[in-house]
């Protein structure tokens, strides 16, 4: 069918995101692209872009030059939203529609920080959108000590109840259990630039050929590669896709109600109802369960820095309620 053919306004998914530009997919193999008119904005809803990769949207005809405009967002499922502390004071919505959140670290080369790796995993627990923790480059972590500090994340995280899967994207290590956790589902990749997301994709999903580059030798860190956000699917599963996203350095929370905080971290949520106050904050109060657990070790001392990080976004104003 020709694109004369078809009755406007159609319907698709966001499947990339350039900025300026979106290409809409509204059949298997039928790509538009398109545009939003510049005062175009979703009630209620005030973010850096309006439109996301994911969001399912109705299609004006295409003009002349094939491009058209989209002229309505559909009703999300869910979405999932950061902000980046150091750059901005606006939210910006990372993807739309997704099953799971796949945050991909790594513990050497770059070293992701366990506080990037909470606030990813709060911000997960906050918009309802089930996370994966994929600590990628387990190859690098050749010594002792290094096995000890994998064994320990590992141990960490899923005690609280988190998928965790150990990779390799040198080596295939994990892979395939990989694989498994995406099977049938739209699934974010996010994280820190040059923890090899953009190479774990192009092992998922060959000819692809997402761009990757080498670790800065001067400060440890990821250059940018993926530089905008896109949508792929998984070879051999109808349903299962990637939104890969541009890799980030800091992971800055939003919306966040200060007494909602801990809300977001499962194992404070769960010993928090045994504090003597209903309304605890967990940093002064007497009679605090949670602070009785970290001095027990029941708790891990990281996971409460965390915490009180996000209070600190929490308390100021500047960053609250971008909604």
């Amino acid at each position: 069918m020709t694109d004369t053919q078809h009755t406007y306004p159609l319907t698709g998914r966001v499947v990339r995101n350039t900025g300026a530009h979106y290409v809409v997919e509204t059949a298997p193999g039928h790509e538009i692209n398109c545009k939003v008119k510049g005062n175009f904005r979703i009630k209620g809803l005030r973010t850096t872009n309006p439109v996301a990769v994911g969001d399912m949207v109705s299609v004006g005809a295409p003009g002349p030059d094939g491009t058209a405009y989209i002229i309505d967002v559909l009703d999300r499922r869910n979405y999932i939203v950061r902000r980046s502390i150091n750059l901005s004071k606006q939210s910006h919505i990372i993807a739309a529609n997704v099953d799971q959140a796949v945050l991909v670290a790594s513990l050497a080369h770059p070293t992701t920080s366990t506080n990037f790796i909470d606030r990813f995993l709060a911000t997960a627990e906050a918009y309802r959108v089930h996370a994966v923790l994929c600590i990628n480059k387990t190859d690098l972590l050749t010594e002792p000590e290094d096995r000890e500090l994998l064994q320990a994340v590992v141990y960490l995280y899923r005690s609280i109840g988190y998928d965790v899967v150990c990779v390799s994207a040198r080596t295939g290590e994990g892979l395939d259990e990989l694989r498994e956790l995406l099977r049938g589902k739209v699934s974010l990749f996010s994280g820190n630039s040059g923890v090899g997301k953009s190479t774990l994709v192009n092992d998922l999903i060959p000819g692809i050929e997402q761009r990757t580059a080498e670790i800065s030798a001067v400060h440890d860190q990821g250059m940018h590669t993926t530089t905008f956000s896109e949508l792929f699917h998984l070879p051999g599963d109808p349903e299962g896709c990637i939104i890969d996203t541009p890799g980030v350095r800091g992971f800055g929370t939003v919306d966040f109600d200060k007494a909602d905080v801990s809300h977001y971290f499962p194992e404070m949520f769960a010993i928090g109802r045994d504090c003597r106050f209903g309304n605890c904050t967990h940093v002064h109060e007497p009679g605090c369960a949670v602070r009785a657990a970290i001095e027990e070790g029941r708790i891990a001392q990281s996971r409460y820095a965390s915490y009180l990080s996000i209070l600190d976004d929490s308390a100021d104003d500047k960053y609250r309620k971008p909604f």
